[in-house]
């Protein structure tokens, strides 16, 4: 149920059913508070309409015994002019609003779908809380600490809401998990999530992808082609690295979130846009803009909502739920079993600053989960430059530390590299393909499903 209207005067409860019931909710009215109390533990309503002074009961003290049921509920005390008083001591106890009479149904009505937003506002923070108090998760996004917490709140907020967010953040922080999480959660999750990297295409292919082109309209376009906005309407695009978008392409971008429509190059008709923006950069977008780099309107248009992501060395608390997330993660893909993770294998990385972040840790993890020989990850499953870039002088470098392990962890760095080119590997390392071929099914690397010869 949405709403409850108790008054004694059952002319005004039959005028507010009917008038709130005409805005679409669903409403129930009563003359007794006895009544009223008897329905409302099965009905739950969100919002609770009830007259300061009633025959059977006192508005203010109804109000706890409403509270008791329905804590989440929102309740509307109104009044006569004599019983105001009585009503502003209403609101300090935790009334949502006051409203004296004679009613205005205008001023009603904008009440009532302020409370209600304000009732589904405090459920989704509170199913929020919920979740993480159980897994410290949220959207597929791991955190526990109060930084990320925010963050998730304000997933929540935005996603219920249809408006451009901007995203900011180091690299590896999760920006598009981020973005995912928002669009996931809101109306448009039945619709296409679509990314976009506005830093890997030039100024002409960034427009041809983005807006799709006719056919005809440049040599080679044989048909006509649909560009990433037209494919998402109804669901979200995700800018990655807006902040690389080229200033002339930032024109032609601005123009399309102000019309709300474009044109596939080489078009003449106007083509609808309904989709949400959610842009990401890891610059300093302000001191772009006043360097002239980037538009201050389109900034503008593309944050109405901004969520910052601090980097993962300013919330330390969140690396072992993390570590745990990766390690289970690695188990899966590489059919091990890891039954626990020691402390000595953390120590370093609750020290160590994360240049890379998020995508760093799991990088290392995945590394350890991979070439572990037992059940338990140790410091020697760690990377040597854990210990030598780790933050605390005091943080040594594990004991049993061998040469041979410096000299494993440096082929696979090589290795890696190279995105596992044999040829291109030994060539660095200055050994023999043979040598090097040794070396890697000792490392149990042979197998790996994308390496090159």
């Amino acid at each position: 149920m949405d709403i409850f209207i108790i008054d004694d005067e059952p002319i005004t409860v039959q005028r507010l059913i009917q008038a709130l019931r005409k805005d679409g909710y669903l409403v129930e009215g009563f003359v007794s508070a006895k009544d009223a109390m008897a329905s409302m533990p099965k009905a739950l309503p969100k919002v609770v309409i009830v007259d300061v002074r009633l025959k059977d009961a006192d508005g203010v003290e109804l109000m706890r015994q409403i509270k008791a049921i329905c804590p989440e509920a929102a309740i509307i005390i109104i009044t006569g002019y004599a019983s105001i008083d009585h009503a502003v001591e209403a609101t300090k106890k935790g009334a949502f609003h006051y409203l004296a009479k004679p009613l205005h149904l205008e001023n009603l009505r904008a009440v009532v779908k302020d409370a209600l937003e304000h009732v589904r506002e405090n459920i989704r923070r509170s199913q929020i809380d919920k979740e993480l108090k159980k897994c410290g998760s949220y959207g597929g996004i791991i955190g526990v600490s109060p930084a990320m917490r925010q963050i998730f709140r304000t997933i929540a907020q935005v996603a219920a809401v249809d408006c451009n967010v901007f995203i900011q953040g180091e690299s590896g922080t999760g920006k598009e998990l981020v973005a995912r999480a928002i669009h996931a959660n809101s109306l448009r999750a039945g619709f296409p999530f679509v990314s976009f990297n506005c830093g890997a295409f030039t100024e002409d292919l960034v427009a041809n992808e983005l807006f799709g082109h006719e056919k005809g309209a440049f040599t080679g376009a044989a048909t006509t082609k649909l560009g990433l906005l037209e494919t998402a309407n109804g669901g979200t695009v995700f800018l990655d690295e807006v902040g690389e978008m080229p200033l002339s392409m930032q024109v032609k971008f601005l123009r399309v979130l102000q019309e709300r429509a474009f044109l596939r190059v080489g078009g003449v008709r106007l083509i609808d846009l309904d989709v949400r923006f959610i842009s990401a950069t890891n610059r300093d977008i302000v001191k772009m803009i006043d360097a002239g780099a980037f538009r201050q309107d389109l900034f503008y248009r593309l944050k109405v909502v901004m969520i910052e992501i601090p980097p993962l060395r300013e919330r330390p608390e969140d690396i072992r739920p993390l570590v745990n997330h990766f390690v289970d993660k690695a188990g899966r893909k590489f059919n091990k079993t890891i039954t626990s993770v020691s402390s000595e294998f953390l120590a370093p990385l609750e020290v160590y600053p994360f240049p890379g972040n998020v995508r760093e840790l799991e990088n290392i993890v995945e590394r350890a989960v991979a070439l572990s020989r037992g059940k338990i990850l140790g410091p020697n499953d760690l990377p040597p430059d854990i210990f030598c870039v780790a933050k605390d002088p005091g943080v040594l470098r594990a004991e049993g530390y061998t040469l041979k392990h410096l000299e494993q962890d440096h082929i696979l760095s090589i290795y890696q590299r190279t995105g596992y080119n044999q040829s291109e590997t030994a060539k660095i390392l200055g050994i023999s393909r043979t040598t090097l071929w040794r070396r890697l099914r000792e490392l149990n690397l042979l197998d790996k499903p994308d390496h090159k010869a």
